[in-house]
């Protein structure tokens, strides 16, 4: 599987860019995509998911131009928008199959298909109550199961991890990371701890452009020996902010203890190991 975005952009307006000449070529694993809110994810996811048409440029499945035969990526596409909504009414089977319908999937083995996803998304044991009386959390896992009903080759899932609580997200993972093998998988988030522990590769966007694109190691490596910690006074943290990018804080006594990243480290401060979170910050906040 070969999916390869040339020069893609989204323009609404003269002056006005969804996405901005985007060009990155994804292989079968899983890819991270970061960005901040508005930053262009769920623009682009949109575009490869054939939902949008892009203004410029060309996006092809495996040699395959999907802006003319969207088709070709329809049918191996599974899709969990960020916006994805339920019909409150049906149960979990019910709604399963009204999806596999819409999709075309038929046949002896979907009962055994819908039982295997709601097994492995752990609802089960609620599947035949009706789906408005879910928490957010079992609603998002019942739109997970609908991006998986064709066994497809390319998964999209925009902030797919929104509502789960820390046991489901991790089960989450472990679904995804069994399909990385044979499928290519995007999963957009603007949360890193999301994307840190499966990516294969990552991809961090701001404001529409693409601005880093690599293996997780080649990002950290970017911003390896910029990581610094130091203790301050809280009166001084606003000003701190001001000169230096500042991952995070802890408070301890009257003071705190600042994680920052920096090319000039203020006295007394301790170089770092530098991991993911760093090297999203590093490039979202300074390009």
């Amino acid at each position: 599987m070969l999916l390869d975005i040339q020069n893609v952009s989204k323009r609404y307006n003269k002056n006005n860019y969804g996405v901005k000449d985007f060009s990155m070529t994804i292989e079968k694993g899983i890819l991270g995509l970061l960005g901040p809110n508005g930053a262009g994810k769920s623009t682009l996811l949109k575009m490869i998911a054939t939902v949008s048409t892009p203004s410029n440029g060309i996006i092809s499945l495996n040699k395959n131009n999907i802006v003319k035969d969207a088709n070709y990526m329809r049918k191996q596409l599974g899709f969990l928008p960020q916006d994805f909504g339920v019909y409150p009414n049906l149960n979990a089977y019910e709604f399963l199959n009204y999806m596999a319908a819409l999709k075309g999937i038929g046949g002896n083995k979907l009962s055994t298909r819908i039982a295997q996803l709601l097994e492995g998304l752990n609802l089960l044991s609620v599947a035949k109550k009706r789906i408005g009386s879910y928490s957010g959390g079992m609603k998002q896992r019942v739109g997970i199961a609908q991006a998986l009903l064709n066994h497809p080759k390319i998964v999209i899932f925009d902030e797919p991890t929104v509502g789960l609580d820390p046991e489901e997200r991790v089960r989450f993972r472990n679904l995804i990371s069994d399909l990385a093998n044979e499928c290519i998988v995007i999963l957009s988030s603007h949360i890193v701890s999301d994307i840190d522990t499966i990516a294969d590769t990552v991809a961090i966007m701001k404001n529409g452009t693409l601005i880093s694109y690599g293996n997780q190691e080649d990002s950290i490596q970017k911003v390896k020996g910029k990581v610094f910690e130091t203790t301050i006074e809280k009166e001084v943290l606003s000003d701190f902010k001001n000169q230096h990018v500042v991952v995070s804080t802890t408070r301890t006594g009257n003071s705190l203890i600042v994680r920052y990243i920096t090319d000039i480290p203020v006295k007394n401060s301790i170089e770092k190991e530098a991991n993911l979170e760093d090297a999203y910050l590093y490039f979202t906040k300074t390009h």
